[in-house]
């Protein structure tokens, strides 16, 4: 007995198109959409200010104006975190949606992770809840489910455990579902989008992808017929490292093992995922709280041709005096400049100035004025790439830890009856497994200086202010090479920006993986917007493109 579980969206602003495509593009059981991240959560936030009956994905529900028919004429089961801060609303809609087309739709919704009231400051304070308030709803008969912030692998797990009847304690079950789940939440990162070695394929316009889920836990992660993109084990291998940290990848419902997770590929655009075992899941739930943290501005001066530093040095020292009272002065001078240069923008450098303070007219007119009043008594050729403009504010996540108890978990059902989900009874605290034994290193041998993305891909993301490194060997050989020369402080060399800053390393056999989390990288998180890639997207492909002392066997 399989279940056919498809993604339509991995975050809000995605495809807008996908839910139909996945609706008509195969047989599906259920439809899944991610909408919400830490940034998200703070953008819905700052909507419900102006407006407190929103705090809702609105895309999806217009997405629903066009296809909730279809979903209900096909017996594919709609369910989606787009409910955001306010599930409760955005089910409301859905059934004033369905009234107004006349269509008999159950809708329900989940509730309990909103803690807002209880951290004062917040913007929005949300635990991540599991699976089992979706489980209920679908087993009491809901066509739609909404939720709030739930762990993305939550949006397969309730179904999962739904229809094929899993209890809290059948882990290992459980674990495939996270899995498989985690694998999805992304959309099209599993298909081939953002994808290291993305020219193996067409991946123009990736299908969104789904998995065929067994009650024992396996599933085969595939996509529609004639979908573009490709899933193989590297496009999955890829998704499963994302944003994941230890060996072991705590959740709500289940602690999975991810050093026990095997991948083969079953088909063309089928990979199979087996062997996955679980544990109890940890006694506390994690909270995601948003704050605004003040407000901020920046500029970006342009430095061409020759005397870069000096410069960037006279434009420093000039904006010193307007500076003075910022509570942060962050100056970057990027020299993307080439000698002799063929045009105008290549023989250019950036000079990026971010500022930040409680207070909006330090960062705001007062800086935008100082910039615009050197426009002619500044360095030669002066310009910056946008005028300066009002400050904007920006947030800060942070996460903390409550106990189970402290969370009430309610599946709100289509009839308005209130069932409270109750917290895991067994848990277990988490900690680092032993480190698995590496291969064997390979023999000595000539080498060529190259870079490491010859050999190796990556994908790269953020958790609040940390980011995750996760790189793979696509052979054994490779593997063997890669085990014992990316160590953590030769990481460090190969990425500077991380030197000074807490890196641990986790080995992933199975996976022939590495999963490096960097600590701080990221300040206090995307919407601080901290460095150049806030969300740490690209610090993989930076790695990759580094170059070390590769054997020439495996070049």
């Amino acid at each position: 007995m399989t279940l056919r579980i498809g993604n339509a969206s991995g975050f809000y602003g995605d495809r807008f198109d996908a839910m139909r495509e996945m609706l008509t593009g195969g047989e599906l059981d259920v439809l899944t959409g991610d909408y919400l991240a830490e940034l998200t959560m703070l953008i819905l936030g700052r909507d419900r200010l102006k407006d407190p009956g929103a705090g809702y994905a609105r895309t999806f529900l217009r997405q629903l104006e066009e296809c909730l028919g279809l979903a209900r004429e096909r017996g594919v089961r709609v369910v989606a975190n787009a409910g955001g801060l306010n599930p409760a609303g955005l089910a409301s809609r859905i059934r004033e949606l369905a009234d107004r087309t006349g269509l008999p739709v159950r809708v329900a919704h989940v509730e309990g992770d909103d803690l807002t009231p209880l951290h004062p400051g917040s913007l929005a304070a949300h635990a991540y809840l599991g699976g089992f308030g979706i489980a209920t709803c679908l087993r009491e008969g809901a066509d739609v489910v909404v939720t709030g912030r739930v762990t993305d692998a939550a949006l397969v797990t309730g179904p999962a455990a739904a229809h094929f009847g899993w209890g809290p304690t059948d882990y290992d079950r459980l674990a495939g579902a996270v899995v498989a789940g985690h694998v999805l939440e992304c959309g099209t990162q599993a298909t081939g989008g953002n994808y290291a070695f993305f020219q193996q394929g067409d991946v123009r316009r990736p299908g969104f992808p789904l998995a065929e889920l067994h009650e024992d836990g396996t599933a085969v992660i595939t996509k529609h017929p004639g979908t573009g993109g490709f899933v193989d084990v590297g496009t999955v291998t890829a998704q499963l490292l994302y944003e994941t940290q230890g060996a072991r990848y705590a959740g709500p419902d289940v602690t999975a093992r991810l050093d026990t997770v095997r991948l083969t590929q079953d088909g063309p655009d089928r990979v199979r995922i087996s062997g996955v075992r679980g544990e109890a899941p940890p006694p506390t739930l994690k909270v995601g709280l948003n704050r605004l943290g003040g407000f901020r501005n920046e500029v970006a001066f342009v430095l061409t041709g020759l005397d870069i530093e000096a410069k960037a040095a006279l434009v420093r020292e000039q904006m010193e005096p307007a500076l003075a009272k910022a509570a942060e002065v962050r100056w970057d001078l990027v020299r993307t400049d080439r000698p002799d240069a063929g045009t105008e923008e290549a023989a250019s450098a950036l000079l990026r100035l971010v500022v930040r303070d409680a207070n909006q007219e330090i960062v705001g007119r007062a800086l935008s004025g100082a910039a615009v009043e050197l426009a002619l008594a500044s360095y030669p050729g002066f310009h910056v790439l946008a005028p300066p403009g009002k400050a904007s504010p920006y947030g800060v996540f942070e996460d903390v830890y409550v106990p189970r108890t402290s969370v009430d978990h309610v599946a709100v059902l289509h009839d308005g009856r209130r069932l409270p989900v109750a917290p895991a009874q067994e848990t277990a605290v988490l900690d680092d497994p032993p480190a698995p034994p590496l291969p064997e290193p390979l023999p000595e041998g000539p080498t060529r200086r190259a870079p490491l993305g010859l050999i190796a891909g990556a994908r790269s993301g953020d958790k609040g202010g940390n980011a995750n490194i996760g790189v793979w060997a696509r052979t054994d050989e490779a593997w063997r090479w890669l085990a014992h020369t990316l160590t953590v402080d030769r990481l460090r060399e190969l990425l500077p920006e991380t030197a000074k800053l807490p890196v641990t390393r986790h080995d992933l056999p199975h996976l022939r993986a590495l999963n490096f989390v960097v600590e701080g990288i990221l300040g206090e998180g995307v919407a601080a917007q901290h460095r150049f890639d806030p969300q740490a997207k690209a610090l993989g492909e930076w790695l990759r493109s580094r170059h070390l002392d590769i054997p020439e066997a495996l070049l």
